[in-house]
């Protein structure tokens, strides 16, 4: 049995997906469970190879009741709470990022400066098991009665400083309905608020507010067979990665280059004005205050024009190759 911890959401699974598939590659006769939230049940599906999911929810105790595992693999972050989930399972070995403070030292340094989906591939690299850091594509779910060809707007992020000014978002929709675009607005249930504002800015009918009418595996759906996606820095944007609809994304607080679409695909547009000065803590961030309509609009040509052109990136293309034995243990300084 390998265990693997990633409790968190929509994004910060798919970003796992390349690791997660070494781990069911290096250890096909093995059974994978993956510790994560119960809701993300549709999303690990669309996956594909993990045998067992155990609901966990954040930082809390893991449901495990068999035997201890063969191997316990944090992907989470580098503890120590989350190697202390992991280590009271009792594996027979702990793969995870070093830290004293959880009493593990088997295991590469942690680095703050890091594409969160080389993090977790170096991780393992540094076990010796081998990763695609591009290996990101979803299985694409039947659209069961959903539309296809639509153009997805997706103002919402967990964040508040995430989220670009419902306005902007809706002059977007406004021009790309214009440009003969089929827009839909989606949403969780608590961003419906959000979602219809927008809608009605851009002057669409109720029927195009989708936000709190679809689940995950609804969404990755739309996404699946979408036309395009327009999202702030959220999880939809990994869905759009990983189908390859094209899709311009917003980042502010953070930068595309630790969590955006992976370098050398045209049809993803990650727009960050980079640092700008203002308070970190205003809503928006004022790098995302800082893009405004025509640089969105600019993306979508560009996102269309990639798509078009339909380029495939080449295998880790823009990604570090696995670090040598000699190179394992570089100097980096742990949060």
């Amino acid at each position: 049995m390998i265990l693997t911890l990633r409790a968190l959401g929509v994004g910060d699974l798919t970003t796992a997906t390349p690791a997660l598939r070494a781990l069911r590659t290096t250890h096909p006769h093995e059974e994978l469970a993956l510790a994560a939230p119960h809701w993300l049940t549709p999303l690990v599906d669309l996956i594909g190879g993990i045998d067992t999911l155990l609901d966990t929810p954040g930082l809390g105790p893991i449901p495990w009741t068999g035997p201890p595992p063969h191997l316990a693999v944090n992907l989470h972050g580098h503890g120590p709470q989350s190697h202390h989930m992991l280590a009271h399972t009792r594996p027979d070995r702990l793969l995870a990022y070093t830290n004293p403070d959880a009493g593990h030292h088997d295991g590469p340094h942690w680095r703050d400066d890091e594409h969160e989906i080389h993090r977790w591939c170096r991780l393992l690299n540094w076990y010796d098991i081998p990763t695609d850091p591009t290996d990101l594509t979803l299985h694409r779910p039947p659209p069961d009665g959903l539309p296809t060809g639509v153009s997805i707007v997706h103002p919402g992020a967990k964040a508040s400083a995430r989220r670009w000014p419902p306005a902007r978002f809706a002059a977007v929709a406004r021009e790309l309905n214009r440009r003969g675009h089929r827009v839909v607005v989606t949403g969780t249930p608590g961003e419906r608020a959000i979602a219809v504002e927008v809608a009605r800015g851009a002057g669409l009918p109720d029927t195009a507010v989708l936000a709190g009418e679809t689940g995950i595996g609804e969404l990755a759906a739309l996404v699946a067979h979408g036309r395009l996606v327009v999202s702030g820095d959220t999880g939809i944007g990994h869905l759009a990665t990983a189908y390859g609809t094209p899709s311009v994304l917003l980042f502010g607080p953070v930068s595309p280059a630790l969590w955006g679409p992976p370098p050398g695909r045209p049809r993803h547009q990650a727009l960050w004005a980079g640092p700008v000065a203002g308070r970190a803590d205003a809503v928006p961030h004022p790098a995302l205050a800082a893009l405004d309509v025509p640089d969105v609009l600019a993306a979508v040509d560009r996102a269309e024009r990639g798509a078009a052109d339909g380029r495939v990136p080449a295998a880790r293309a823009g990604w570090s190759a696995a670090p040598s034995r000699e190179a394992r243990h570089p100097t980096f300084t742990d949060r």
